[in-house]
């Protein structure tokens, strides 16, 4: 079978489905890669898989040029003539099911995971567009069949209508690579992390705020942000706000990193602030893998992956003094951080691996039927 695999960026690609498209590959399909250029389609390319730059605006609005995308998009597909394609992301879903409709595409799968700006901001723009993405989601979604992390979001579009002409179900995140992710053998330091896109979303002020207050009770706690910000995204942490954090140094912030495995692994603690909601929180996960307790808000996808007080605590979102107590909490008590540590690595292995997520994947794969019509 022929499959391509479309996301909006490479990164996603190589970091989120790369066991996915070798799984593929080992029982015989051939699998496309799409995305917008960037750095890792080279290093896809690498390791012999063909990945296909694809330009799709992640901002852009003017309606005749997101109308000529979703036509390249056709042109393309029908070019490559797949058996099935799958799309990650809003807007790879939304266009990529159009082209897909035009381009005579019979098994379309799509991944939903998370609900976005539109979705779960509350502002001004995101009341504006909101009706307009739900209108696309609807025409979209029909007829195909649908992945969601966690059941919150499926709730939430069912209660719009969006789903009532697809089939759907629940995949709970993108699969963890258990063999990679694993606990190191180094003595875990009083250091918190935390990775994230530096947006207001992900808690990110919160997580200083929190930091400030931990530190002056353990002044020898350190506390990492990996991530960078998301101009392409209204909720991105603006660089005068970053530039004023670094200047503080209560928090150390780290960008973009591809150590990651080492990151977690050096950690005592992995937080994720969120204050809107996640599908299912990769971050997290990956340091749950290794070992380490969790801190998140009770948040969706947060409150899935976190069950409080057996892998790791849940807090209130937007409340930095209840997350530093918690946090201080984990950090003066090794054996409780042990439990928990341990209790995070058996839940990934039993629930999030990526072979159990790529099985059931696989299983949507097959019974994906003939798209519904607009």
């Amino acid at each position: 079978m022929k499959i391509v695999l479309f996301a909006n960026t490479d990164w996603f690609l190589y970091n989120f489905k790369l066991s996915l498209a070798q799984a593929l590959r080992a029982r015989g399909d051939e699998v496309i890669l799409l995305s917008p250029p960037g750095e890792f389609g080279p290093r896809l390319r690498e390791l012999g898989f063909r990945w296909e730059a694809l330009p799709v605006s992640r901002s852009g609005i003017n309606p005749l040029a997101e109308v000529l995308t979703i036509r390249r998009i056709a042109r393309l597909y029908r070019e490559l003539k797949p058996d099935l394609v799958h799309h990650f992301t809003i807007k790879c879903v939304i266009y990529g099911s159009f082209a897909a409709r035009r381009a005579g595409v019979r098994r379309v799968v799509n991944s939903v995971t998370g609900l976005g700006f539109a979705l779960l901001a509350n502002t001004l723009k995101a009341r504006l567009i909101r009706p307009v993405v739900l209108g696309l989601y609807r025409r979209a979604l029909c007829g195909t069949s649908v992945i969601f992390q966690n059941r919150d979001n499926l709730d939430t579009l069912a209660g719009y209508g969006v789903l009532a002409a697809s089939r759907f179900s629940v995949i709970p995140g993108d699969g963890i690579n258990t063999a990679h992710f694993c606990p190191g053998r180094a003595a875990r330091q009083p250091v918190v992390l935390m990775m994230a896109r530096l947006l207001h979303s992900k808690g990110v002020a919160d997580f200083v705020a929190a930091a400030r207050i931990v530190r002056e009770a353990l002044p020898g706690a350190r506390f990492l942000l990996a991530g960078a910000p998301d101009p392409g995204n209204p909720e991105s942490v603006s660089t005068a706000d970053v530039d004023a954090w670094q200047k503080e140094a209560v928090v150390e912030f780290l960008g973009q990193r591809s150590d990651v495995l080492e990151l977690n692994q050096a950690a005592a603690v992995v937080v994720l602030a969120s204050t809107q909601g996640e599908g299912i929180p990769r971050a997290l996960l990956e340091g749950a893998a290794c070992g380490v307790p969790m801190v998140a808000t009770d948040v969706p996808g947060c409150r899935d992956v976190v069950v409080d007080g057996e892998n790791g605590a849940l807090v209130p979102p937007a409340a930095p003094e209840k997350l530093a107590g918690t946090i201080l909490h984990l950090l003066r008590d090794e054996e409780l951080r042990q439990r928990m540590g341990q209790a995070a690595r058996e839940r990934v292995e039993t629930v999030y691996s990526d072979h159990q997520v790529i099985a059931q994947t696989c299983a949507i794969y097959a019974s994906a039927g003939t798209q519904g019509s607009v």
